[in-house]
């Protein structure tokens, strides 16, 4: 049984006054409001930590009602792996949009590379994706690092690249 200990800690009257509250966690309606994508394609519920321009991390659900699952694969239900990689991609696209100036636009996936698949995602499982940026060039072309966990066990993990669609 793992016990939760929330520490809270109190900003300095200094801090409080200079700088604003960054916002780390995201519900599924403020992703929303970030990212274009929707049922049945939105494939992330939760931002839990979000660093500005560095990282976040994400949560998904999976059920039994996911719309893939009837046909991949019958009996034996697995989540397909693009849709694996689709949601770190939405979990970046998170990171992406919340740079300054970026908000409303719209980086298309463009790439993956060394991307790799370590057990399969069935229904019940959470997956926790953590999203790294590695590098934007001319505030159009992104690079970043994802890894997918369930129950402390790699999924899958590659690089994908991103394009700023005008």
């Amino acid at each position: 049984m793992t016990t939760a200990v929330n520490i809270q800690t109190t900003p300095t009257e200094d801090q409080a006054s200079s700088e604003p509250a960054q916002q780390t966690t995201f519900d599924v309606l403020e992703i929303q409001d970030l990212l274009p994508h929707r049922y049945p394609f939105a494939l992330v519920d939760r931002i839990v930590d979000y660093v500005p321009a560095k990282k976040a991390v994400g949560l998904k659900n999976v059920t039994i009602n996911e719309p893939f699952f009837p046909g991949h694969i019958p009996k034996r239900p697995i989540m397909p792996g693009v849709l694996i990689v689709e949601s770190m991609a939405q979990v970046g696209g998170v990171v992406l949009t919340l740079l300054p100036g970026m908000k409303g636009k719209f980086f298309a996936f463009a790439g993956i590379d060394g991307v790799r698949f370590r057990r399969p995602v069935v229904p019940g499982d959470q997956l926790i994706m953590t999203v790294e940026l590695i590098s934007l060039k001319m505030n159009r072309i992104a690079k970043m690092r994802g890894k997918t966990m369930v129950d402390n066990q790699l999924v899958c993990e590659g690089e994908m690249l991103f394009s700023l669609i005008d």
